[in-house]
């Protein structure tokens, strides 16, 4: 390059400085996208893809579910008919703050062999509410379910929630085990009486039905 050449370089840097004194360019920064946080109502969002697919089969599983469970206890089906009419929502699906009677009952065999109906004692569950997110706790027996419940649609709200067994103090988080995640349809009834339709649970059934009292 000519010494006019380096000249006139110089003098366009200077100019393009300004005559108010250096001015430094910023350098070009590159943000990487993160991901936006869930909302804490969105249960899509959330959902596991195995718990998803679930949720998606819920009609076919308590089809298959109650006709199974009717060949051995049809006349107990029919004594709490509500209960297993799977067209029987109401609106008002997520429960109250409160506590409530609770009591799971099995439909459906997972293989050959298995129990089709099965319905446990009462024990003790409680809802609990923040906001606009709602919690509900098995509080007593061997298998207790903890989790939240996310609304849908007028007739039916989600659950999403993870199961403790035993004596354990505390439930996995959800997402981490899903042989432990619960992944249901909560709807309201009759008056004061909830159910949380559970599809494919990971043993035993085609179908869990917890089905709630209020107190």
């Amino acid at each position: 390059m000519t010494h006019a050449r380096v000249a006139g370089a110089v003098l366009a840097l200077a100019m393009l400085a300004g005559c108010g004194g250096r001015r430094e360019i910023e350098p070009v920064r590159v943000v990487a996208d993160e991901p936006v946080p869930a909302s804490p109502t969105d249960w899509h969002r959330l959902v596991t893809d195995a718990d998803r697919k679930r949720l998606r089969e819920w009609r076919s599983a308590w089809v298959s579910a109650l006709a199974q469970a009717r060949v051995e206890s049809g006349d107990k089906i029919a004594a709490d008919a509500s209960l297993y009419e799977f067209d029987a929502a109401l609106t008002g699906p997520v429960p109250p703050a409160g506590d409530y009677r609770c009591r799971t009952i099995k439909l459906g065999a997972k293989g050959a062999g298995g129990l089709r109906y099965v319905v446990y004692p009462f024990f003790r569950c409680r809802v609990t509410v923040q906001g606009v997110v709602a919690s509900l706790e098995k509080l007593t027996g061997s298998q207790r379910g903890t989790g939240t419940i996310y609304p849908h649609d007028a007739s039916r709200a989600v659950f999403l929630g993870t199961m403790a067994l035993g004596d354990e103090r505390g439930a996995v988080r959800y997402g981490r085990d899903a042989s432990r995640d619960m992944a249901g349809w909560v709807e309201r009834f009759g008056p004061a009486r909830w159910r949380v339709a559970l599809p494919y649970p990971a043993y035993e059934s085609t179908l869990d039905v917890l089905d709630l009292v209020a107190i």
